[in-house]
């Protein structure tokens, strides 16, 4: 047995006592010269957190001294949480509260070691009461080495203030002009800080100065700030840039060798406005026996991003591209995600399709295969919901393009097509929906669970500013293209799994009971009463209420918190908010590299077990265990992604409000207020979806007082009540970029 494995054994055996390495190497019988090797495994073991030192130098696993290691995640206010780390066959455990005074050195993000103390944490709202408190005793590895933020100076020296508020120190730095670094830094810059090494919590932490970034809160400088702070790259290493720029600019003949031609067959795209890229495609073909074939055709990136290659390797490290507020940081370079994979209007691409047969409305049978197709039309949702409810062909030509510089490919304008043309489209349009429509009931029956948020896109102006906001509805458009992805998605899982081939699932886990009921008492506060949540019916019942509940979309929010993350995973677990036994992600191979690895899969299903030609330059060599590596890799890239989208919309959204105080005529936004205390009323904007402060300074025209239920400001002359729940009318007063805090005013 090697040596780190008789470590562990007699670690976790029952009758081990703490015992120094000495005496560990007396009870192996080792050596002298074998003892070099056993000092060696300790170490690494405790580098590693698997095991700890206590007094007297004695060695045990954590939990026999009351430790945990894991990641610590803080909170604005200071405090913070440590998810545990845990082996694969381990249950997962509740966090471990550390109250702000306990978190010792740690910075958000690190590896830490946590002493469990006897309390148990206060409730917090109801959604932290009853989980074991701890304190943070060591650091076993830095997040990061760098942060970003913004440089600033006394009197007597300089220092950065972080971008991030979770982390609450400024950090000391020499003068800029020695840094090295050119142009030379100058105060409210925003630069990169390489942190010195921090052991005493009462003392702020040293740095130097490794890198500007631009003027702080300028778009290229918060931007730049993002990539640097989750690792994120716009440009691709030389060899991968070389492999694309050999590919052709176009589809040739002897790609279509094994493919049916599509071509002729009425196809075209339905994306947002500023997408990008385009990967799926629709198909409609009335067959002669009166049934309808809808083809979901999705661009073959496997034709071109070969396994082994840079392309390929590059993609993998990614993971997928990332979204941010007015760019993308793509997974494929360009010539791919936005010319040969793209699936834009009148241009010849491969695709892999499913295609599903409808007989008098109801899906009757599926097909799979290598197509090559055509889009007739670069659609956007706003369009297709016109095609859809509006009846005057004149109305829906009106329709205007997108501006040039927020999308990948307008397309042709609607006044540009025949009459003829675009009658054609709605009626497509229509015949997909009445179909979509019929799916998505019958998925709803079946207890899928509708957690479709509207949400808030910001649009950039030309210099990269954020300049308006659109509240984005998931309407009949959205849902149509939904519900044949979908479709499609649990089609090719179902064959994976049918016929156990390694692949990858988007599994979505059973929810914890116990966090359900949590959020149920949460609820009562709001006045919200619902029966046991562990019952689909429940929930079903619950979003509809909140559909028109003046807190809705917050308390939507906290349930989508106390249900359980999607993740990637080799076996097909499930997906517990759709309600589906198989379901995997096939329809973004451009942007998630996961569709990409399912998209060879289903090349291995479609030669291996339906006899088609293979495609040229096809290879399969997963296994089970490779598509687990890859899945966990995968979980933690999307994980990283939606993170700094986050973050971008955060940065956007402060932008857009601080510019809204620089105007003459400020905007007036429709608000609710959603909690009340003495020294002011806090709102959420509904369609902006932001929440933000009214100060009780601000209110000038009477003297108001909390009254005693605490759910109402009222003014002592007027008798004015401003109470929760109610609706009012604000305009933005102030905007706190490095705090994220907006604060507004009463209109009038």
């Amino acid at each position: 047995m090697k040596l780190r494995n008789r470590l562990l054994a007699l670690f976790r055996s029952a009758d081990y006592v703490p015992m120094p390495e000495p005496e560990i190497a007396r009870t192996f019988g080792l050596a002298r010269k074998e003892r070099d090797a056993l000092n060696i495994e300790i170490r690494q073991l405790l580098g590693a957190g698997e095991i700890v030192q206590i007094k007297e130098d004695r060695l045990c696993l954590p939990r026999d001294a009351d430790l945990v290691t894991g990641r610590i995640l803080f909170r604005q206010g200071g405090s913070a949480y440590v998810v545990r780390e845990r082996g694969p066959s381990e249950p997962e455990k509740e966090a471990v509260q550390i109250p702000a005074e306990n978190t010792g050195v740690a910075i958000h993000g690190d590896r830490v070691v946590v002493r469990l103390s006897d309390e148990l944490s206060r409730p917090r709202g109801g959604r932290h009461g009853g989980e074991p408190t701890g304190r943070v005793i060591r650091i076993l590895e830095r997040a990061h080495e760098t942060l970003t933020g913004n440089l600033q100076r006394t009197k007597l020296f300089f220092y950065v203030a972080p971008d991030d508020p979770r982390f609450l120190h400024d950090i000391y730095v020499p003068d800029p002009a020695k840094s090295g670094v050119r142009p030379v830094p100058t105060i409210g810059d925003k630069v990169v800080v390489k942190l010195d090494e921090w052991t005493q919590r009462h003392v702020n932490p040293e740095g130097t100065i490794v890198a500007r970034l631009g003027r702080t809160h300028e778009p290229s400088a918060e931007l730049a700030a993002i990539f640097h702070k989750y690792r994120l790259s716009p440009e691709f290493p030389a060899d991968v840039r070389r492999e694309a720029a050999a590919l052709p600019a176009r589809v040739g003949i002897a790609e279509l060798f094994g493919r049916l031609d599509y071509r002729a067959v009425p196809t075209f795209t339905i994306d947002p406005d500023d997408a990008k890229d385009f990967d799926d495609a629709l198909s409609v073909e009335n067959l002669p026996n009166g049934d309808l074939r809808v083809g979901v055709h999705i661009a073959d990136v496997s034709s071109y991003v070969r396994p082994g290659t840079a392309l390929d390797t590059e993609a993998q490290r990614r993971g997928n591209s990332t979204y941010l507020v007015g760019t993308v940081v793509p997974m494929l370079p360009h010539e791919l995600s936005n010319g040969l994979c793209s699936l834009v209007e009148g241009e010849d691409r491969l695709t892999k399709a499913v295609l599903l047969t409808f007989h008098k409305g109801q899906l009757h049978s599926t097909a799979f295969a290598n197509t090559v197709i055509r889009s007739r039309k670069r659609l956007t949702y706003r369009q297709a919901y016109a095609l859809l409810k509006e009846d005057s062909l004149d109305k829906i030509r009106r329709l205007p393009l997108p501006p040039a510089h927020q999308t990948g490919s307008t397309g042709r304008a609607l006044s540009d097509l025949r009459r003829d043309e675009l009658a054609d489209l709605q009626r497509w349009i229509r015949q997909l929906w009445d179909l979509a429509l019929r799916l998505r009931r019958e998925r709803m029956r079946n207890g899928s669970l509708d957690l479709d948020m509207p949400e808030v896109k910001i649009f950039v102006d030309e210099h990269g500013y954020a300049d308006r906001l659109e509240r984005i509805e998931q309407d009949e458009s959205h849902q149509l293209i939904e519900e044949f992805m979908l479709a499609a998605n649990e089609a090719v899982a179902r064959v994976a799994r049918q016929h156990r081939l390694p692949s990858l699932y988007r599994v979505h886990d059973d929810p914890d009971e116990e966090k359900l009921q949590e959020y149920r008492k949460e609820l009562a506060t709001f006045g919200v009463a619902v029966g046991d949540l562990t019952l689909r019916g429940e929930i079903s019942r619950l979003l509809n209420i909140l559909k028109s509940h003046p807190q809705g979309y917050t308390l939507r929010t906290q349930l989508l918190r106390s249900l359980r993350k999607a993740v990637y995973r080799a076996s097909p677990d499930g997906h517990y908010g759709l309600a589906k036994t198989d379901y995997t992600h096939f329809t973004s191979p451009i942007r998630r590299y996961a569709d990409l690895v399912v998209h060879r899969v289903f090349d291995h299903y479609l030669v291996k077990h339906l006899g088609q030609a293979a495609p040229r330059g096809f290879q399969f060599g997963y296994n089970i265990a490779r598509m687990e590596i890859l899945a966990q890799h995968l979980s933690l890239t999307e994980q990283n992604s939606t993170e700094a989208e986050r973050e971008s919309q955060k940065v956007k959204l402060l932008e857009f409000f601080e510019r809204e105080t620089t105007k003459k005529k400020r905007t007036v936004f429709a608000a609710v207020i959603t909690d009340v205390r003495n020294h002011g009323l806090f709102v959420e904007l509904p369609d902006a979806m932001t929440f933000g402060l009214v100060h009780l300074s601000t209110l000038r025209d009477d003297l108001y007082q909390l009254n005693n239920a605490g759910t109402a400001l009222v003014g002592r002359r007027s008798k004015r009540r401003l109470e929760l729940g109610q609706k009012i009318s604000v305009v933005t007063e102030r905007v706190d970029r490095f705090k994220r805090q907006i604060d507004f005013r009463l209109n009038g």
